[in-house]
């Protein structure tokens, strides 16, 4: 068995209940994402507007990642509440999924949709599960910064920065319903898709940093380096997110689409790709033939 194989299943063994429950509901939605993916290429529908099949996918994917990663990033949080916090992130994760997914079977729009009692019900319990993400998301960072717990330097600045990044996600979605409910309310839901969607980028972009760096942070430990080598590798990943980050978030609220973005954004968010690429790129080879580091973090939550 590898070093790293052999962390996995200690991630699970040593994880208390509500982790695993959010490790398995993870991984749920993640296939349910999957799944929708078989249906939506088999049936040749298609991936544009506000009732594709398409949202099924990205959603049940995205929350599946996020609730499994943020689960496993927090668990070293010594942060008071936190089984309530994660359950309460967990089932906001499942609603958000499931109300978007029945109604992109329904044919039906999910989110500014007022049409019936039924629809705008479920346009405002996605709204309030949005906001439970928020409040949850705000505790977990709070504690990152006042209560990391017993994480090397390079994985606590790593899941620091990457909780605060998954708030400028959440922020972003945040903004995107509440233009979006306001043109809606007033007559013009096309107009609402729209001004939403203008945001999308910066929204899936800033998602995944809670993946990413604390993952290259946890790949770092087996490559054999020094902790202050990973640090310094993980503040290069840091460095060229939050361009990444900023650059995507000056495109989406100036308008700027972003296949069409001037050449100093397109260089600037190229460059950051690849920095940030070539980081985990080096990571994920050197710790498969690497061995695990003992000055990494242990848990210390009781």
């Amino acid at each position: 068995m590898t070093p790293m194989v052999a962390a996995v299943g200690r991630i699970w063994r040593d994880g208390r209940r509500v982790e695993r429950a959010a490790y398995v509901v993870g991984a749920v939605l993640f296939a349910g994402g999957l799944a929708n993916a078989v249906v939506l290429l088999a049936s040749g529908g298609t991936w544009l507007g506000p009732v594709s099949l398409r949202k099924a996918v990205t959603f049940g994917l995205s929350f599946g990642l996020t609730l499994a990663t943020v689960a496993w990033a927090t668990s070293y949080l010594t942060v008071r509440g936190r089984t309530v916090l994660l359950g309460a992130f967990l089932l906001a994760c499942v609603t958000e999924v499931a109300l978007v997914t029945m109604q992109a079977w329904r044919g039906v729009p999910s989110h500014f949709n007022f049409e019936t009692g039924f629809d705008a019900a479920v346009s405002m319990t996605l709204a309030a599960g949005g906001g439970v993400i928020v409040l949850t998301g705000l505790g977990f960072t709070v504690a990152a910064f006042l209560s990391p717990g017993a994480m090397a330097p390079s994985q606590r600045l790593a899941v620091r920065f990457g909780l605060l990044v998954l708030m400028v996600a959440l922020a972003t979605g945040a903004v995107m319903i509440a233009r979006g409910v306001g043109e809606a309310r007033g007559g013009d839901p096309q107009l609402a898709y729209t001004t939403a969607g203008a945001l999308k980028p910066l929204h899936a972009v800033a998602m995944h940093a809670i993946l990413v760096l604390p993952g290259l942070a946890w790949l770092l430990r087996f490559t054999g380096l020094a902790e202050r080598q990973r640090l310094r590798l993980v503040w290069l990943a840091v460095v060229a997110d939050a361009v990444l980050t900023a650059v995507i978030g000056i495109e989406a609220f100036t308008g700027i689409p972003p296949f069409s973005a001037p050449a100093v954004y397109t260089g600037l968010s190229a460059v950051a790709l690849a920095v940030l690429a070539g980081t985990v790129i080096f990571a994920l080879f050197s710790a498969l033939r690497g061995k695990e580091s003992p000055d990494y973090f242990r848990a210390s939550n009781p």
